[in-house]
């Protein structure tokens, strides 16, 4: 790596995490070879803290493992449990000292922090998955425990109680929990945009897989009737009751397009400039819900494709009267080579990206379920995208191939379990639920108990 921790690229760019999370700028600055400092202009008073260069520049996810009890030394831990302390192996206590000049912390909140929000780990890894991804069992979080547990939270929150001590007149930027629901549409019909032998097929999957006779029945005259608009019978079809949804509860839904085709296998079956879709985005941008993309299959490592990606669904929308106001989305099948995935998401001009989470555990893959700026710690500089840690896909809750708790009362519980976390931390519990996955009367009274709990 061309930058590692601590240097001034990832000081400037920790400022601007901690100048979001607390409302204030703080410098951050280098003591010597083992602590750096936090002040504020115009005070004396200083906030050391120990830095780890060893642990906290890894690539890997070998890094030892403890645990700190903050209610033992009279802090508040604000999840109510002991803190997870990734790269230490043993902590002092006490933790945290009071000095002359304020306090000192023994353990590198800083540098867990970038090693966490940067994807370190997710560097060059090995043992990916079959859509080779960096999968939940290869990281350290979920090696130790702690992958339903927003770890960088955690500890900036301990931090916050700090700097109050500190500077007790200091007011904080107060932060209040958010919930953000987005559907990835791959597939906005189950018949419209399907070949022949494709309607076959999914006539067969209706009447062998869902046991819905009705919608193999309607296959062909679905398929005949979609040339416009989706037909209201499509099972696939559940835009307006995700919009109806949403605007009950005063959200806006995010729907994600696909505008390419890297893979047949795996990317979907329509194009942005077909009739019944520009007339979805149209009738969902109508509503005032936002339209965004879903690079395809093979973009996570190719720039230059998801640029051209972006492009065309920009022309679709100024096409047909829309001004995507935030142009945001997130990667098909959850795909992501760090860091050139969110340098191609950089560089088409993404405001944000919402794919970060494990396609096989749902939690805090980054850490956090605050929105950051994105760093690339190979060329060692902040980027204009921002990350937004996606939290829970619906699939990875419910399928069994994954963490396997079905429709009820199990799959809630940790839905709601992951919601509350985030309520705590006064974060955004971020969501994805497919238009294709309410299939079911138990998948949407599922979906809408989330929303509610």
């Amino acid at each position: 790596m061309q930058n590692n921790w601590p240097n001034p690229a990832i000081f400037a760019w920790l400022r601007q995490i901690l100048s979001d999370r607390y409302g204030h700028d703080f410098y951050i600055k280098p003591v010597d070879t083992r602590f750096v400092s936090m002040v504020l202009p115009n005070s004396a008073a200083t906030i050391l803290l120990t830095v780890d260069p060893v642990a906290f520049n890894r690539v890997d996810s070998d890094l030892p493992f403890s645990s700190w009890d903050a209610v033992a030394e009279g802090w508040i831990s604000v999840l109510g449990k002991l803190l997870p302390a990734p790269g230490a192996e043993v902590l002092p206590v006490p933790l945290i000292e009071q000095t002359e000049m304020g306090y000192c912390i023994h353990y590198d909140v800083l540098g867990l922090t970038y090693w966490m929000l940067s994807r370190l780990e997710e560097i060059n890894p090995k043992n990916l998955d079959e859509y080779a991804r960096f999968p939940a069992s290869c990281s350290h979080a979920f090696k130790y425990g702690y992958l339903e547990y927003p770890v960088v939270d955690a500890w900036l929150h301990v931090l916050g109680q700090v700097i109050q001590r500190v500077w007790p007149t200091l007011e904080f930027k107060q932060h209040q929990f958010s919930m953000v629901v987005s559907h990835d549409v791959d597939a906005p019909s189950r018949y419209g945009f399907r070949t022949v032998k494709g309607i076959v097929r999914a006539m067969a999957g209706d009447l062998l897989k869902r046991q819905d006779l009705k919608s193999a029945v309607l296959g062909p005259w679905i398929h005949l009737n979609s040339k416009e608009r989706l037909h209201p019978a499509d099972p696939a079809n559940s835009f307006n009751w995700i919009m109806d949804v949403s605007e009950r509860r005063g959200l806006v839904s995010a729907f994600y397009f696909i505008c390419g085709r890297t893979n047949p296998d795996y990317d979907s079956d329509y194009e942005p400039e077909h009739p019944t879709i520009r007339d979805l985005m149209q009738r969902i941008h109508a509503r005032g819900h936002e339209i965004g993309l879903h690079p395809s299959y093979g973009t996570y490592r190719a720039p230059e494709i998801l640029i051209a990606e972006a492009e065309r669904l920009r022309h679709v929308c100024q096409q047909i009267g829309i001004t995507l106001s935030i142009f945001g989305g997130r990667m098909h099948y959850l795909r992501w080579e760090h860091p050139i995935t969110m340098r191609g998401l950089t560089l088409a001009g993404m405001a944000y990206d919402n794919t970060l989470t494990y396609a096989n555990h749902a939690g805090f893959r980054c850490g956090t379920c605050f929105e950051y700026p994105a760093f690339d710690p190979l060329e060692g500089k902040q980027l204009s995208l921002r990350i937004r840690p996606l939290v829970a896909m619906e699939t990875t809750i419910m399928a069994s191939q994954h963490m396997g708790l079905g429709t009820g009362k199990s799959a809630l519980d940790k839905f709601c379990e992951l919601k509350h976390t985030c309520k705590l931390l006064g974060g955004c519990f971020t969501l994805l639920w497919h238009n294709t996955q309410f299939d079911s009367k138990e998948k949407r009274e599922l979906y809408q108990a989330v929303l509610d709990c």
